[in-house]
């Protein structure tokens, strides 16, 4: 009888950690779908609903990130460390998996160490152009890195780097509507040139502020339409906002998109925040983007992804602190100008990987000695 293969996936914090770790996981079940897995995430953080509504079983670690704007209140997280590194341990060896992977994350951190430590061959699934820390101290220990840029052997040993590119969520390209009936969906009207505004899963200020800046010129559209993803977090001052000033007849706005599939198919444009997950989306789905990279991250990272695109001309950029006033304008201007937008789909569609999750995931079955 075949070894049931057993494994840990080990991540999380925002959902461009969580959708990566829950398609390789959906990945090696297709493959061996006997598999057992376990996630480890930190406690409190996006996972620890996420994980289990996909049917994974998960456990929680006190970790928290570094302060590094104020060293001094960083007592607590080191003790926060220490003991995620007694429990990431212990559910290391009670678990005893055949293979750890790590998808970056407060979590993936004690996690990968101790696996390390215990002899149990460890897989970095590094998303970004410029490898966090995190990554760069796990990858000493690492058996196989997988990566999503070019580029990566100024971090990482060469010998161990494959790349696979980023996975993304399995339903984008599958449940697609047509692109009518995706418009009519947001109540909006078909023919139009339709602008797709999001800010990540938890939303983004500066892209806020951006549209609510703008609300005139978002009015005196004829041909321009939005959808308007404004994250959980702001969506009341929005909301009330709105009442005050009087919501645009071609301005569709929301908290959260459920159906980001039927989102994506509505838009000629997209306007985005640079994480990792949101490129691979985008390169997969061939969508023209304007990239405005969040400041607010380590390493300046997403400004870095983003430039990765620029280079290639298949993306365009604009800076956190030029968005309030340049951003919508720009992005009015980009929607109506068809040739661009075909030239930018063009491009990023040549950087798609849609079988990063099953590539990483046989690197995965054969770290395991099971391909």
């Amino acid at each position: 009888m075949d070894h049931t293969l057993r494994v840990i996936i080990s991540g999380g914090g925002t959902g461009g950690h969580i959708f990566p770790a829950i398609s390789i996981a959906n990945a090696l079940r297709e493959k061996r779908p006997d598999a057992q897995f376990l996630f480890v995430g930190a406690e409190g953080r996006m996972e620890m609903q996420r994980v289990p509504q996909a049917g994974y079983e998960i456990k929680g670690l006190p970790v928290a990130g570094f302060d590094r704007k104020h060293l001094w209140r960083n007592a607590a997280v080191l003790w926060k460390l220490m003991k995620s590194r007694r429990l990431a341990r212990r559910i290391v060896k009670d678990f005893r998996p055949d293979v750890v992977i790590g998808v970056g994350g407060y979590a993936s951190g004690p996690t990968l160490d101790e696996a390390a430590r215990l002899g149990i061959p460890t897989l970095i699934q590094e998303q970004n152009s410029y490898a966090g820390v995190t990554n760069k101290l796990l990858a000493k220990r690492a058996a196989r890195i997988c990566v999503a840029y070019d580029g990566m052997e100024r971090f990482f040993p060469a010998e161990k780097i494959v790349f696979t590119g980023n996975p993304v969520r399995q339903n984008l390209l599958d449940a697609a509507p047509p692109k009518s009936e995706a418009v009519k969906a947001f109540g909006l009207v078909p023919g139009k040139q339709t602008v797709l505004i999001v800010g990540g899963s938890l939303g983004a200020l500066t892209v806020n502020e951006s549209v609510l800046g703008n609300l005139p010129l978002v009015r005196q559209q004829t041909k321009v339409q939005f959808i308007w993803q404004t994250g959980g977090y702001y969506s009341q001052s929005i909301q009330e906002e709105l009442a005050r000033r009087g919501k645009p007849d071609n301005l569709h706005v929301t908290d959260f998109i459920a159906d980001m599939a039927a989102a994506y198919a509505a838009a000629d444009l997209v306007i985005s925040r640079a994480g990792a997950g949101s490129i691979s989306e985008l390169c997969l789905l061939g969508k023209p983007a304007i990239l405005v990279p969040s400041p607010n991250v380590a390493e300046d990272h997403q400004t870095k992804n983003a430039l990765a695109l620029v280079q290639k001309d298949a993306a365009l950029y604009v800076k956190d602190d030029e968005a309030r006033e340049l951003l919508l304008p720009f992005a009015i201007n980009t929607v109506q100008d068809v040739e661009r937008l075909a030239i930018l789909g063009e491009n990023i569609l040549q950087l798609a990987k849609p079988d990063a999750a099953s590539d990483i995931a046989d690197e995965a079955l054969r770290l395991a000695g099971m391909a």
